[in-house]
């Protein structure tokens, strides 16, 4: 009986670091490109875009699919990297253990 109160108290201090990192990913933000730095932007950990810059130079009336297809690049990647930011730092918390819907 004592393992189990021992793996309870080990699951609380997991459930906590997890719920410290969630808070912690909401500030840490990565930055993706697309277009060779004409289209950048900043995704933070919870997913969601902090900023999108669009050099000058790449806004053509005459190709709005080309431009569209870079803000898309640019998000998608952002996005990726945030996810891979997040489960990097899941893992050492949970040690490599996949945890449904963490």
């Amino acid at each position: 009986m004592n393992n189990l109160g021992n793996i309870m108290k080990q699951a609380k201090k997991m459930q906590e670091r997890i719920g410290q990192l969630q808070q912690e990913l909401e500030t840490r933000t990565i930055e993706a490109q697309a277009g060779g730095g004409m289209v950048k932007v900043v995704v933070n950990g919870k997913f969601e875009i902090v900023s999108l810059k669009i050099e000058k130079d790449v806004v053509n009336p005459e190709d709005v699919e080309m431009l569209q297809d870079l803000i898309s690049a640019a998000v998608n990647e952002g996005i990726r990297k945030a996810q891979e930011m997040a489960s990097a730092e899941m893992a050492k918390i949970t040690g490599g253990l996949n945890i449904p819907g963490m």
